[in-house]
């Protein structure tokens, strides 16, 4: 993402979840009855017949990403969920974990810190590593309380210095428990990390390379043992880009029922799917291209899935560059057909990482906007 121009506050105003089914969810953003540019050309511009079914809907309030130190253009957005061991740290059901990427200076790949915003949308700081940090949108969390965090750092703030990097485990308390590295590892641009309790497993996105990798591990109290890794897919479009510091493969969303990891790709501007994803053991190339959009997709990065199955994926800006639709979450089925999409900022540049999270009745969408150095956070009556 490119570096933020200006650093203003938004006043308070307003690695994916479990598909469901059900009526409600089906109905999630019927009373918005709001329904945007509908496409017809193209295989992924089918027109939907069902558009009520679209889960975008209108801001709630917005918060600032911006901790002590300075750090800014927020990637990463996380949920702690009800069967996160809390413990005697200061995480709640229903926060919100944000990655920076960048430090005060607005340096790319040199931002050390991760915020928490309250359910009452409070924010305060979560973690703060040492330098050469960079910490990506490859930002998840697991039951055991870990939160597991991207790092892909530069010392300049160019990709020239950029590094392969690692993941971070951090503990309940914000304290760093663990730094993880393997050849699988290579710059860390996002991650979707499926938790199994004891087992877990972190499919990487890596800018360096322009593969997917599959990483595979136990999970204990001491922390996370890394027992296979494999690239699971490569052959996406990667480089390095003085604006948005990589283009590369980006969001990733894993859908455990049919064992297919999508792979949203920023420099192909597609999203592809990648079959058998858990227990693959050669490269499956880029996959399958599951939507191709040229109107509503311009530079596809970070991606979640909606409680209705839908796929989310923001847009860069950087690639097939569309003025008249800055900053754009775009919403579409699996089958590749547009639903909707959604601004979140006037300008272009602004979206980057989302994530969803299902409780009880309500759902809860949010959404960074790097331009602004905010998290904006919309909840939905089901």
């Amino acid at each position: 993402m490119k570096p933020m121009n200006t650093l203003s506050s938004c006043p308070v105003c307003p690695t994916a979840v479990r598909q469901t089914d059900s009526p409600n969810a089906r109905k999630l953003t019927a009373v918005l009855g709001l329904l945007l540019l509908i496409t017809t050309a193209g295989i992924a511009q089918r027109q939907d017949n069902n558009a009520d079914n679209a889960f975008l809907p209108g801001p709630a309030r917005s918060v600032s990403t911006v901790p002590a130190n300075g750090d800014v253009n927020p990637y990463g957005v996380a949920f702690i969920t009800s069967d996160f061991q809390i413990g005697s740290g200061p995480l709640k059901n229903g926060d919100i974990l944000v990655s920076n990427f960048n430090n005060s200076m607005n340096l790319q790949g040199t931002g050390t810190t991760i915020v928490r915003i309250s359910r009452m949308g409070k924010q305060s700081l979560f973690f703060q590593g040492k330098v050469p940090l960079g910490l990506s949108t490859a930002l998840g969390t697991l039951q055991a309380g870990f939160v597991v965090v991207g790092n892909f750092p530069s010392t300049d703030g160019t990709i020239a210095t950029a590094t392969p990097g690692s993941l971070l485990v951090v503990n309940n308390h914000g304290q760093l428990k663990q730094t993880i590295t393997s050849p699988e590892i290579q710059g860390p641009w996002d991650m979707a990390l499926v938790d199994h309790g004891g087992q877990a497993i972190a499919f990487i996105a890596n800018a360096l390379t322009g593969t997917v990798s599959r990483l595979d591990f136990t999970v204990s109290a001491a922390g996370l043992t890394l027992t296979h890794s494999k690239t699971i897919a490569s052959g996406y479009i990667h480089r390095g880009d003085p604006v948005t510091f990589v283009v590369s493969p980006t969001g990733l969303v894993y859908d455990e029922r049919s064992d297919i990891l999508y792979v949203a790709s920023t420099g192909d501007n597609e999203v592809f799917a990648v079959k058998n994803a858990s227990e693959r053991t050669s490269d499956g190339g880029v996959g399958r291209i599951v939507y191709q959009d040229n109107v509503h997709l311009h530079g596809a990065l970070a991606m979640a899935e909606a409680p209705n199955g839908h796929l989310l994926v923001s847009n860069s800006d950087g690639i097939n560059s569309d003025p008249a639709q800055p900053s754009e979450i775009v919403e579409f089925t699996k089958d590749g057909t547009f639903v909707k999409q959604l601004s979140v900022d006037p300008a272009q540049g602004g979206a980057f990482g989302l994530a969803v999270h299902n409780s009880d009745d309500v759902a809860t969408f949010a959404a960074v906007d790097d331009n602004t150095a905010t998290l904006t956070i919309w909840q939905i009556n089901q």
